[in-house]
């Protein structure tokens, strides 16, 4: 009895022991991952600013010094506030064109960069972009409609400004609509919002197709949206992009724990509390309109809601208290760094942005897959 009483308290022991070493070991995890998200944001924000310093610098209508544009930068802001209409050429150029252009690439960058993060953690697949659901194909499809009949809106005297972003928001949502339609109808299933996206995609892209044809007239404005563009960004158009953006940015934030219990699976979320049914819904449609507002006024830009969360997600585990906030900064670092690029490599002459974000995202991409896509748990 002696001997067993011994060995039970030697095996209690190394238990013990043992719970104590992996206890251990997991909040080091944990203090390496919340480290390497202090490094990724602190440098996510420092490229920002350096990337922000250059846009309003380094255009194809010229080159300011840095000094000499952030001085304009304030003095312009200041007169704005002041009701002083007074700028002078410099002050004009950048508060009118340069501000609001960076401002929406920053709300863009990391509106499509947290849509994406969301689309991956609810269908739980590292693949999945803002566009799963069929929403850019149902907003080029009406914004190609737009153009090729000559739609017009009713007590708005610039359609110019509002008709192709006004009908690509209509055309995403209703897209997003039918794509929950056929996937609840089919299941639910993670697998079925993939599938149904896919066709209700390559039905709108079908229609799209033939708009295309009927409006050759007009298929230049409609190309560059096609492909992305921040030309056309005002004042107006640049906060309708930026307070909803940001807004939705940090109610994901806000869901974070919510999603980090529905990754371990819907049954286990479901006896935790989790009205599971009811937050993917509510998680896919609030995505759907991100993306939506996104691609409205500037167009479709991709890669950036796939390759940001997916390397956040490699870089940081699955905890998405660490992924998105992390997915906030570096998208707009990225959109930043990319419609740079755009405006400034072939100046005066100005490349889509969405070619830029392809070129960009797809090499990256392909390495991350190549180096860690064994290893990758999801």
């Amino acid at each position: 009895m002696a001997e067993k009483g011994r060995l039970f308290t030697s095996l209690k022991k190394g238990y013990k022991g043992l719970k104590e070493d992996l206890g251990s070991q997991d909040d080091s995890e944990i203090a390496r991952k919340k480290k390497r998200f202090t490094l990724i944001v602190i440098f996510g924000l420092v490229m920002s600013v350096i990337a922000f310093l250059i846009s309003i610098s380094i255009s194809s209508g010229g080159v300011i010094p840095v000094s000499e544009a952030v001085s304009a930068l304030f003095s312009s802001i200041g007169k704005a506030f002041s009701g002083d209409r007074n700028l002078d050429m410099i002050e004009l150029y950048i508060y009118n064109a340069r501000l609001p252009r960076t401002i929406a690439a920053i709300a863009v960058g990391a509106g499509l960069a947290v849509a994406g993060c969301m689309y991956q953690a609810i269908i739980r697949n590292p693949l999945v972009d803002p566009y799963i659901t069929g929403v850019s194909s149902g907003a080029g499809c009406l914004a190609m409609a737009a153009t090729a009949l000559g739609f017009s809106i009713p007590f708005l005297a610039d359609n110019t400004l509002y008709i192709i972003p006004v009908v690509a928001i209509i055309g995403g949502i209703v897209a997003f609509f039918i794509t929950m339609t056929v996937a609840e109808g089919s299941g639910g299933s993670s697998i079925n919002y993939i599938l149904a996206g896919t066709i209700v995609g390559f039905a709108f892209s079908s229609v799209q197709t033939i708009f295309m044809s009927m409006g050759k007239d007009n298929l230049t404005d409609v190309m560059w949206w096609l492909y992305g563009s921040f030309a056309n960004i005002t004042w107006e158009n640049a906060w309708i992009i930026f307070i909803p953006a940001m807004g939705i940015a940090i109610v994901a934030m806000i869901w974070a724990r919510e999603f980090n219990l529905y990754s371990m699976g819907e049954d286990q979320a479901a006896q935790l509390g989790l009205n599971v049914k009811r937050f993917k819904r509510l998680t896919m449609i609030t995505a759907s309109i991100l993306t939506a507002l996104c691609v409205a006024f500037v167009g479709i830009i991709g890669f950036v809601g796939l390759v940001v969360p997916h390397a956040c997600r490699m870089a940081l585990g699955s905890d998405h208290r660490l992924i998105m906030p992390a997915s906030v900064v570096i998208g707009a670092m990225l959109m930043l760094f990319a419609d740079l690029v755009a405006r400034t490599v072939m100046s005066p002459a100005e490349l889509p942005v969405g070619a830029i974000t392809a070129i960009i995202g797809t090499p990256v991409f392909a390495y991350m897959l190549m180096k860690r896509g064994r290893n990758y748990d999801g």
